[in-house]
């Protein structure tokens, strides 16, 4: 008789799964509700293959999605210093007006006093240090600061997508209803989601609410410590409204579905959960959910894209589908060829 070893859900390893990089999505589809949709069942893990305008056959009437409004801001920056060395800056969190938590490159030449360069009237200096190597810059400039990152900024793609940025990716790296400026990425379960369809799903009785979550660089950030309850998320701006909290009980109270758009709304629900309820408010959170952590109070259900190796995302889907449900989704999405990553395709879990 053979034991079958249980894997430690503390260890980083449990996470890891082959991946061709072929599998690697590059590009969105042309079409965004077109992408592939995996529907899991979490009572037993059964997989169904569907394409994702599907959706609304696996929603009821009264289930409520709930969406991150939040917009990606052309939060890459190319400029110069004084000598004429070309330096680059990734915006991360907004601290107060003009004055950001930034990632630069190189950062050896960016010292506190470091000024910067970006065009004939947008310029920046360097004030202080920031964990992790990272730079505090207040920046000059005169009028709306997000107006004038469209201009000179570029959508700052996850180093997975390895070309280069385009004029098209800040429109398709962006959801449908985005409205509140300040992530770095997007929140990309919602990617799939049209005009359309959110239109047909609010007709059949899905009910939304929308929640906010600056995505910045803990979606990134690898997990270095092999025990993973040792590791620390990066901090990221998240609220909810006294509106959206009022629709969010009111399921909750009525025993309605709560299903999550993606690990960034599950994040701020989750954040803002008191026995089985939220509260509104605004902070920053580090919630890092993972199997045998702290346990997921709000959601009934989840949209999520498939997610990296041994991240901090795919051990949020193992807490809430359980780890040997989500570890054979995976298998089965290697298998049948999915697109993963930002501009892949999704799974529900319901």
């Amino acid at each position: 008789m053979h034991l079958i070893m249980e894997p430690d859900l503390r260890n980083k390893a449990a996470y890891l799964y082959e991946l061709p990089q072929e599998l690697i999505a590059q590009y969105p589809v042309n079409r965004r509700s077109d992408s592939r949709l995996l529907v899991m069942q979490r009572s037993d893990g059964r997989i169904e293959h569907r394409i994702f305008h599907d959706i609304e056959e696996y929603l009821v009437r009264g289930d409520l999605l709930v969406l991150n409004r939040t917009r990606v801001i052309p939060a890459r920056l190319q400029g110069r210093k004084t000598t004429g060395a070309q330096v680059e800056i990734l915006l991360l969190n907004q601290l107060e007006d003009g004055v950001w938590e930034c990632l630069v490159r190189p950062g050896k030449r960016l010292k506190t006093g470091s000024r910067i360069l970006l065009s004939e009237n947008f310029n920046a200096q360097v004030i202080d240090y920031a964990e992790e190597g990272a730079r505090i810059i207040r920046f000059e400039y005169s009028g709306d600061f997000f107006s004038i990152l469209e201009q000179f900024g570029k959508i700052p793609l996850p180093p997975y997508i390895t070309r280069a940025a385009t004029e098209k990716d800040k429109e398709t790296y962006q959801t449908v209803y985005a409205s509140q400026p300040g992530s770095v990425a997007a929140p990309t379960a919602g990617l799939h989601f049209t005009h359309e369809l959110l239109k047909r799903l609010k007709i059949k009785g899905i009910e939304l609410a929308e929640v906010d979550l600056n995505v910045g660089l803990g979606t990134f950030r690898p997990v270095k410590t092999a025990d993973i309850t040792q590791h620390v998320m990066h901090q990221e701006f998240c609220q909810i409204t006294e509106g959206n909290a009022e629709i969010i009980n009111r399921a909750k109270d009525e025993k309605r579905r709560v299903i999550a758009v993606g690990t960034t709304s599950t994040r701020t629900l989750e954040s803002f959960a008191e026995e089985g309820r939220v509260k509104a408010g605004a902070h920053f959170t580090d919630i890092f959910i993972y199997p045998g952590g702290r346990k997921i109070q709000i959601i009934d259900g989840l949209l999520t894209n498939f997610h990296l190796p041994e991240s901090t995302l795919l051990m949020l889907v193992s807490s809430f589908a359980g780890y040997h449900n989500t570890m054979k989704a995976y298998e089965q999405a290697v298998a049948e060829r999915y697109r993963f990553f930002s501009y892949g395709d999704a799974m529900l879990i319901i």
